[in-house]
């Protein structure tokens, strides 16, 4: 569900592989509107954290569209299987990309939330650890997989999507986050895939 930080909850955990940022184009002018979309709201939850507020975004029906739009339109075309969304904000766009792109969409639970059999991924948080949850059967081998969250801050719970994904030996393709900090622009690298933002993240 996004990463604690500066928006949202996402864990601390190491973050590998970093490689040098590529240059990219002009910018897409619906890009300024999602930006503009994103209320700040200091101090939430806690003394000295800026939350990147998305809910505001979603009051706003083009923007919202706007948003998912650039996520299909990236990603249609490039035979994926399955959209793996991360709890919970990360099952607000994930869904509506794996309708739009004719793949499935898998829900990445916290612990006791998925009935049946699920694998698990434990990972470290900055006070602790915390734990992801996927269906076993959900992803096929060689399943083509994108990673969905709202925001990226230490990357520890993509991370973990990740690994449990490849666990099931699913080919995870890019991690897409609405709001990431400065350095995950321009295509930074998580554990060897790419993390595709929309817009940096607000102080």
């Amino acid at each position: 569900m996004g990463e604690q930080g500066t928006s949202g909850s996402e864990g601390g955990g190491k973050v590998a592989e970093a490689q040098a940022p590529a240059k990219k184009g002009a910018a897409d002018p619906r890009l300024q509107g999602i930006s503009d979309a994103i209320r700040v709201v200091p101090h939430f939850p806690k003394p000295g954290i800026m939350f990147n507020d998305i809910t505001a975004l979603l009051l706003r029906p083009g923007v919202f569209k706007d948003a998912v739009d650039l996520f299909v339109e990236r990603y249609r075309g490039m035979g994926i299987a399955a959209v793996a969304g991360i709890e919970a904000r990360g099952f607000i766009f994930g869904p509506a990309i794996a309708l739009a792109i004719g793949a499935k969409f898998i829900p990445l639970r916290k612990p006791g939330k998925l009935p049946g059999a699920v694998i698990s991924e434990n990972y470290t948080l900055e006070y602790g650890t915390d734990c992801l949850e996927m269906h076993v059967g959900a992803v096929e081998p060689g399943d083509r997989v994108v990673v969905v969250d709202d925001l990226v801050a230490t990357g520890g719970t993509l991370s973990a999507a990740i690994k449990l994904l490849e666990h099931a030996a699913a080919d995870v393709v890019e991690c897409a986050c609405l709001i990431g900090l400065p350095k995950f622009k321009d295509f930074y690298k998580l554990d060897g895939k790419p993390v595709y933002i929309l817009v940096e993240s607000k102080k």
